[in-house]
């Protein structure tokens, strides 16, 4: 299920660029959504490396 979500952070992305590109997006507001996407693609990163070390426990 995570990894749902980092495509659907992956495929947000695409399209706050494909915005940006086509002028639909102030340069200013371009930049805040970039730097609160790549927080939540770290984030989520993180919290599926945390869970692929985390031995089971049957």
């Amino acid at each position: 299920m995570l990894y749902i979500s980092y495509g659907s952070v992956c495929e947000l992305e695409t399209q706050i660029l494909l915005a940006g590109d086509l002028d639909l997006i102030e340069k200013s507001e371009l930049g805040t959504l970039k730097k609160d996407l790549a927080e939540s693609e770290r984030m989520l990163k993180a919290l599926i490396k945390s869970l692929e070390n985390k031995p089971l426990n049957p």
